[in-house]
């Protein structure tokens, strides 16, 4: 049985995903950076289909999946021609991308309102009988409801200042569900504060699904995680962390803007206290853009701690990552594992998905886990939601 995506945001993250998964499927690719492709689970890579995506780029609207990542791409990685069969459609703007040297145009502008806008969205998901969506705009300036009802009048009163397209997008999934009694996934890997907005959440219980969020956490965030960790169980005392990513990708472009960066500052911080236990000095935030690096991010990291007796040492990390395949890697899992999470009844949010993909785990109020453990805790728990049917975890070994 397929799993039906759409993607929202056709930008460098989305264009790796499709063409990833498509390669896989075609047999060209081996599905490395997928972290539990090892495991054998109801639905394969093989079973997801990408079936919609949406932009508010007037350079991608209109124009096919195939043809925006061979622009993309197209220079480094071969095309599947499989993605000339889905378009890209206009999406939701609500401001996402103010600043940016991009020409975008929003359904809200187009139809006149925001609640226009989600109409239309919601027929067009009707039409494509999504079983997951996945959210991996541009990151955006974001702020959670907290209640239903201010997240409802919002929309009402076309509040463009108080609304975001993430928040958007949400509403849109939920009354597609509840219109249509469809079992759906939200997954939010951007910054916007969704699975921990208790609002999105009640809503999601109501309807009977899922959303899952938020910040993917693919490079620097879960290797400080796991280092954090690693000082913690050895009674190291931190006396300050460092932790800074230059990128020239259309995501560190954004960033450049303080909103932006405000919101993925608080994501990548957020994994001190919650792992030490104090809140050891840090910096941790994406700082600057500088073009030629492109989507290949440099990562340093710096970690000073008190040892016995006394004495203090140091750690040096640095790093070069390609960001957006990074991220695509997880999305692959996420769509099979948000699928099979709904065929189990799950609803509202799962914390141990969230704990161990994302930066900021929802629900709100939860804690960043070290991430080797929030791998066991969600091996443990696919298990026995009988998700992973592998009775044990097979001995580690490179996929063949």
């Amino acid at each position: 049985m397929p799993i039906r995506v759409v993607v929202v945001g056709q930008g460098l993250v989305a264009n790796h995903f499709v063409v990833g998964v498509e390669r896989i499927k075609a047999g060209e690719l081996k599905p490395y950076g997928v972290p539990f492709a090892q495991y054998t689970m109801p639905y394969r890579i093989e079973d997801i289909e990408i079936v919609g995506s949406y932009d508010v780029d007037e350079a991608k609207v209109g124009k096919t999946v195939y043809e925006v990542a061979k622009a993309a791409l197209g220079d480094t990685l071969p095309i599947p021609e499989t993605l000339k069969k889905v378009t890209v459609r206009r999406g939701i703007h609500l401001g996402s991308m103010v600043g940016l040297p991009f020409k975008v145009k929003g359904l809200e502008e187009e139809l006149g309102s925001t609640e226009k806008a989600i109409d239309r969205l919601v027929e067009e998901l009707k039409e494509l009988k999504p079983d997951v969506v996945i959210n991996v705009a541009t990151t955006e300036p974001a702020r959670p409801f907290l209640k239903r009802e201010d997240l409802l009048d919002a929309i009402r009163r076309d509040d463009r200042d108080r609304l975001s397209a993430s928040h958007a997008y949400a509403y849109a999934v939920y009354r597609y569900a509840k219109e249509t009694g469809a079992k759906v996934a939200l997954v939010n890997v951007i910054p916007s504060p969704l699975a921990r907005d208790p609002a999105i959440v009640e809503l999601y219980e109501e309807a009977g699904i899922l959303v899952l969020g938020d910040d993917g956490a693919t490079g620097a965030t879960p290797l400080t995680a796991d280092l954090l960790e690693h000082m913690a169980e050895r009674n190291r005392y931190v006396l300050s962390i460092a932790q800074f990513n230059i990128g020239g990708n259309t995501d560190f472009l954004a960033l450049t803007v303080p909103e932006r960066n405000k919101m993925k500052e608080e994501t990548k911080s957020s994994v001190v206290k919650d792992i030490l236990g104090y809140d050891a000095p840090h910096y941790i935030k994406p700082t600057g853009y500088l073009e030629p690096l492109g989507d290949k991010k440099f990562v340093s990291m710096h970690i000073w701690w008190k040892t016995f007796n006394g004495l203090e040492d140091e750690l040096v990390v640095n790093m070069r990552i390609n960001d957006s395949p990074a991220l695509a890697g997880l999305l692959v899992d996420l769509s099979r594992i948000s699928k099979a999470l709904l065929d189990q009844g799950e609803k509202g949010t799962a914390y141990p998905v969230n704990a161990f993909f994302m930066k900021d785990p929802g629900p709100r109020g939860s804690r960043n886990k070290p991430r080797i453990k929030a791998y066991y805790d969600l091996l443990a728990y696919l298990q026995e939601k009988g998700i992973i049917m592998d009775k044990e975890v097979p001995i580690r070994k490179p996929i063949e």
